[in-house]
């Protein structure tokens, strides 16, 4: 009730008729004084308003934190009073209205009537009847139309006892939104609780590897179902509470404003592309790291590498990349490889490359003490350290030690640098893992160069990225694309050509149905690379009698020693694996003995085999689907809410999602079974993939799911052109066929480039547009060609009626 007494009052105020008296807003920021707080209202285009808070005009005008790219903006954008005295700052796509300055006492929000005398008892004990750090400066945000997307209540400025950083005031900041039950949330980087829509639910946005479930990554930026992204301008450890009381609480520990972006949108794909304007492009990776990444912990010698690769080769199998994971060195911190058991890198890679297999090797950023450059990073504080100077090992062995500090420029360089100089220019590696990316170590005892562990938690990935990303492009121009997985990310870490991967989970079933919602908001928080250890990194500790809950539908007696007596794990590996074909990126990896797709046995090796081909086969749909998330910021992984938001239904379903605009998936999460029920959305038709039954949108369906059957549809309309089955591995994927799915007009934008370079930024590429028309049963195609020979001999339209070709 209290919620909409508040909600009623403040429309009623804010939305009184505006003056006819206007001002056009320039490039500067309008700042609005309060009784001693300032407000500053920043547009960076029609659809993005940087909005900021502060008891300190000069932290509100200074400019945002780190992640952020984009410069003010404020054409289109006017400033006028209404009638009630408040500020109306608007343009084509917002409207925003802040209270005016002094409000009457009936015109704030109020608790229920208390007597007087109870309420000076009250504050004479307690002292919370009013608190004097919380300002009751309410701001509303609606679209063009009147329809309203956020409201704030309050915000807080909290001065802290203990500051942050020397001779810097720093505050604990808040700020109190409202909370519509209709809303839903989704996003704020990953959490691996299971959850998909993050309402009642209280998120801690920093970067925790030993977070309940699996690593936790805080990237600040939340979509909400009515139609609007936040962006929250603060690094240091923030918990958001989404729901409670019919209220949202961003509060952050350190800060010296309050300061977040809104970005409005009629449908999710443009905040994604308000959210790119902001914090930078997700660049398109190496075309070969969109098949298959071979990995487990760990190839221990260099024979290794090639010999799986040659049985690869030998078996027929596509393959993309050979990972070299860590443990490779002499020492921590020399970065080099142990020249007993890597003999010759280099001729390793010359092998590789002549078969069409890249190489990812992992490099950390610790620096053990006695290692070679130990004392030269100290010397420079080159090293995260303690107030007083002393590198932080954390609670690692001394053979791990600290961190080195990529947020000194210096620093950040020189890391390069020796990379280059001791990986890639004289071997060939061709990508870098930078694992350990959180840092590890926790910061918040410790002292970066910018400034405090503290204040800037979370922005370590970003720079820690960015330093070799940097380095990539500033020593090798438009040559080669830049492939980084890292393990932890922030706002704007897309842009460093990077891959993340959802940590050291355990290898369970639990895990893998976890895995799928922490998946989806991740890729909701709009940084589209996202994967995980296929299946599972840690094993869990078996018991000497375990028997699988039901009998395991992959027999893995011949895989005895990989499994152990983990019975259902073939199974598992099986189920996550073709999960797994449908993620952004495909990638195994593990503790295990044998972790290639003949290691689980031969019931389990046909199936895998049928889902790496397949992955293949798709290579030109992914390609030109991640092309799209270069062009507009959105990811191709894609929570349902974001493609069919009419649809109420699909809020909160956690284990089904769209890869790009054509495919549901509907990974099997439950051991032993053989079916599982699938909503399909509603205001379309579905076809399943593999028996080609059309379906209507709206309802559950039960689907059949024999271990060798991952639940796909395809939505009507769909085109998805598909290649061979070994394309990229040795030459240009040849289109084998494109499949049209009827039952409404559709296109697809096929993309086709060199696949190794960044020429497509200077226009290099080739497109084919697809066009199918309906009601005529016709396929057009615009722009390059994409095949040779008859449309007939490639287009194939599900149904029996066959399409009618346009040439």
């Amino acid at each position: 009730m209290m919620h909409k007494l508040f909600s009623c009052g403040l429309c009623a105020l804010l939305l009184s008729a505006s003056l006819k008296v206007t001002a056009s807003a320039q490039n500067a920021p309008l700042v609005l004084q309060r009784d001693g707080r300032t407000i500053s209202l920043e547009p960076y285009a029609p659809n993005i308003l940087r909005v900021t808070f502060s008891v300190d005009r000069a932290a509100v005008m200074n400019p945002p934190g780190y992640g952020f790219e984009a410069e003010p903006s404020a054409q289109g954008w006017t400033h006028t009073r209404d009638a009630a005295g408040g500020d109306v700052f608007r343009s084509e796509k917002m409207v925003v209205r802040v209270a005016p300055g002094e409000l009457a006492p009936d015109e704030l929000p109020q608790r229920m009537p208390l007597d007087a005398l109870n309420r000076r008892l009250r504050e004479k004990y307690f002292g919370w009847w009013k608190d004097p750090h919380t300002f009751s400066d309410a701001l509303r945000i609606t679209d063009a139309a009147g329809k309203t997307l956020l409201s704030m209540r309050t915000w807080t400025m909290v001065p802290e006892a203990t500051q942050a950083d020397a001779g810097t005031k720093s505050f604990r900041v808040a700020a109190t939104f409202e909370s519509p039950a209709n809303e839903h949330y989704y996003g704020l980087g990953q959490q691996q609780k299971g959850w998909m829509d993050l309402r009642d639910h209280e998120v801690h946005c920093w970067h925790d590897y030993s977070a309940l479930g699996g690593e936790s990554v805080c990237v600040p930026f939340m979509v909400s179902s009515l139609g609007y992204g936040l962006v929250w301008d603060n690094p240091s450890k923030t918990t958001i509470r989404l729901g409670f009381n019919g209220q949202n609480v961003w509060s952050s520990e350190v800060g010296d404003r309050v300061s977040y972006f809104v970005i409005a949108g009629s449908s999710a794909d443009e905040i994604y592309e308000g959210y790119r304007r902001l914090t930078g492009v997700t660049h398109l990776l190496p075309r070969r790291v969109y098949g298959y990444i071979q990995s487990k912990a760990i190839y221990p010698t260099q024979k290794q590498i090639p010999a799986v690769a040659d049985e690869y080769h030998r078996k027929h199998l596509p393959l993309g990349v050979m990972v070299v994971d860590f443990l490779n060195m002499t020492r921590q911190g020399n970065l080099d490889l142990d020249p007993t058991r890597w003999p010759d890198p280099a001729a390793m890679n010359r092998h590789l490359h002549a078969m069409g297999v890249d190489t990812l090797l992992s490099v950390w950023p610790h620096f053990s003490k006695g290692s070679q450059f130990y004392d030269m990073l100290v010397s420079k504080g080159w090293l995260v350290h303690t107030p007083d100077g002393v590198p932080d090992p954390g609670g690692f062995k001394a053979v791990i030690g600290p961190n080195i500090d990529t947020t000194n420029p210096a620093a950040a360089k020189w890391f390069w640098q020796e990379i280059r100089d001791r990986y890639i220019k004289p071997y060939g590696f061709d990508y870098l893992w930078l694992d350990e990316t959180e840092p590890d170590i926790d910061p918040a005892k410790d002292v970066f160069w910018i400034g405090s562990g503290r204040r800037f938690y979370n922005v370590y990935p970003l720079f820690h990225t960015a330093s070799v990303y940097d380095g990539f492009r500033r020593d090798f121009g438009n040559s080669r694309r830049v492939m980084i997985l890292a393990r932890a990310a922030y706002l704007g870490a897309q842009r460093n050509g990077t891959v993340f991967w959802s940590s050291d989970i355990f290898a369970t079933w639990d895990r893998l149905k976890r895995s799928i919602p922490a998946g989806l908001n991740f890729t909701a928080t709009g940084l589209p690379y996202w994967d995980t250890d296929i299946a599972g990194f840690f094993s869990p500790l078996i018991p000497a009698d375990y028997h699988a809950a039901h009998k395991p539908l992959i027999d893995g007696s011949d895989a005895r020693d990989t499994i152990g007596n983990y019975e259902d794990y073939p199974e598992l590996f099986v189920r996550w694996f073709e999960w797994g074909a449908f993620q952004p990126v495909m990638r195994v990896h593990g503790e295990r003995n044998h972790n290639e797709v003949w290691s689980y046995g031969k019931q389990a090796e046909p199936i895998l085999a049928k889902y790496l081909k397949l992955r293949y086969r798709l290579l030109p749909y992914t390609y030109s689907v991640a092309y799209r998330s270069y062009r507009t910021g959105a990811p191709y992984m894609r929570a349902l809410f974001m493609d069919f938001p009419d649809d109420p239904n699909v809020a909160n379903i956690p284990d089904e999602y769209m890869y790009g605009p054509a495919f549901l998936v509907a990974p099997v999460t439950e051991q032993g079974t053989t079916h599982r029920t699938v909503y399909l959305p509603a205001g379309c038709d579905w076809y399943n993939y593999w028996t080609n039954q059309r379906l209507h949108g709206g309802q559950t369906v039960d689907v059949d799911a024999p271990i060798d059957t991952l639940p796909l549809f395809v939505k009507a309309g769909s085109i998805v052109p598909m290649g061979t089955d070994e394309g990229g591995v040795r030459h240009t994927q040849k289109i084998e066929s494109v499949k049209v799915y009827p039952g409404a007009d559709g296109s697809f934008t096929l993309f086709r480039d060199d696949g190794t370079s960044y020429n497509y930024e200077q226009g290099k590429y080739s497109v084919t547009r697809l066009i199918w028309n309906d009601a005529a049963h016709r396929l057009r195609h615009e722009g390059a060609p994409a095949w040779s020979g008859p449309d007939s001999a490639v287009v194939s339209v599900v149904g029996d009626a066959p399409a009618i070709p346009c040439n």
